[in-house]
């Protein structure tokens, strides 16, 4: 999962680098912060520092 979120952040990456629009620049910076976030969450589960069951 880490990897396509990975190769997803990298690919908005390089659409805000070629983005001429401020409005298609700030929605593509907008989708690649939830990109990050959820990488993050992602590598935290990984790692057992982040726990995403619900207690018992």
């Amino acid at each position: 999962m880490t990897f396509s979120l990975e190769q997803h952040i990298e690919e908005l990456r390089a659409e805000f680098r070629n983005a001429v629009d401020a409005d298609e620049r700030r929605q593509i910076a907008a989708e690649l912060e939830l990109a990050q976030a959820e990488m993050i969450v992602a590598m935290a589960e990984q790692h057992g520092i982040l726990d995403t069951e619900p207690p018992f």
